[in-house]
């Protein structure tokens, strides 16, 4: 990374350089998955580009054996786009038999971001998990809790509490730093904490000894790193080891990774039309050249045009037509104005849906 980059777990900033990263890290890039992932986007359109262990889930599917998918969402603010890559997740190994864990890090934010635990738990259950149900979560087949309070089940809750206090004997805080670099006792707490929702799903109390796939953004990975290497310490629980997937980051409307601080870099699911409009027109970065002859002449470049990339990322599922909308644009045949509307078309399409949707399972919320 630059000098003035910022690139780990609680704040990224600047540009990201996956393939370092992918060796730094010691992750494997994603290669011949069985044709059942082709048909989830983000996998097929390699935007799930990496990997650890993913064999192992393969082989639970391949067999019908059960494994888990385990998330967690910081409730933080909006729900934007770009979390809708990790519920897609969600709702796909749904499909092919997963369970879901869900971890609402109330006390990471009250930890590393001065929330509140009351403010989390509004934010979680009106942003996140509404939105999560929306797009087609299944509740029945997902556990949600929250780190705060994980169960109402005393022998639940006491066990993945007691794993957290049991992983902190097997790191050290040599290792802490560096994992992390720079780092404080609340984030010591809220990593063995995620290390806990990692790893728990596999405890007698919940699923057993069952494979756990935990997908993320490539900044999360020193979580996965922690928790993997002191779950093999652990003789006594017998883990199998954690399998992670790694996506690249959806960009923010004027470049760089999406904040859900500023509400200029992201569409929000509940955006109006009018709303997504002037985000899209003022603020998503273009791939245009400067003046219409120049670009009629010497083409757009879609690869670092802001609207095609949220074509590519979520709203074109026509890889015939998104090609037909890379091409023209590259070749100057379609203007950067076009490449807007139609962007800001399948989005509102797609968010008028999904508000109904909303509003519909407002209703299932007293269950969480």
């Amino acid at each position: 990374m630059k000098k003035d980059s910022v690139f780990n777990p609680w704040e990224v900033k600047g540009d990201v350089d996956y393939g370092k990263l992918v060796k730094e890290f010691g992750i494997s890039l994603m290669e011949d998955l069985p044709n059942v992932f082709s048909k989830n986007l983000l996998f097929r359109r390699k935007i799930i580009f990496a990997h650890r262990d993913i064999q192992r889930i393969i082989l639970a599917i391949k067999n019908k054996k059960p494994f888990v998918m385990m998330t967690g969402l910081m409730p933080s603010g909006k729900f934007h786009i770009g979390h809708m890559m990790v519920a897609q997740q969600m709702i796909f190994y749904q499909s092919l038999g997963a369970k879901i864990y869900i971890a609402v890090a109330d006390v990471e934010a009250y930890n590393t971001r001065g929330l509140s635990l009351d403010g989390s738990r509004k934010i979680a259950l009106n942003e996140y998990i509404l939105n999560y149900l929306a797009l087609g979560l299944d509740p029945k087949k997902a556990d949600i809790y929250f780190q705060s309070s994980r169960s109402k089940e005393a022998q639940k809750s006491n066990a993945y509490y007691r794993l957290q206090n049991l992983l902190a004997k097997h790191i050290t805080f040599a290792e802490f730093k560096a994992i992390y670099g720079e780092i404080t006792p609340g984030k010591m707490v809220s990593a063995l904490l995620q290390a806990s929702d990692m790893l728990h799903p596999q405890l007698p109390e919940f699923d057993g000894a069952v494979p756990v796939i935990v997908p993320v953004g490539i900044d999360q990975d020193p979580h996965l790193r922690l928790a993997r290497d002191i779950s093999q310490r652990i003789k006594s629980k017998n883990f199998i080891q954690l399998s992670s997937t790694y996506n690249l980051f959806a960009p923010g409307l004027s470049g760089g990774k999406m904040s859900s601080s500023d509400v200029n870099s992201y569409i929000a699911l509940t955006d109006s039309k009018e709303e997504v409009e002037r985000k899209i027109k003022k603020y998503a970065f273009s791939g245009g050249k400067d003046t219409l002859e120049e670009h009629r002449k010497k083409g757009g470049n879609p690869d670092i045009d802001v609207s095609f990339q949220y074509l590519k990322f979520f709203f074109e599922q026509d890889d015939k037509k998104l090609e037909k909308i890379y091409n023209d644009y590259k070749s100057g045949k379609m203007l950067t104005s076009e490449l807007k509307r139609i962007t800001i078309d399948k989005i509102n399409s797609f968010l008028k849906e999904h508000q109904r949707k909303r509003e519909q399972m407002r209703k299932y919320l007293d269950e969480f």
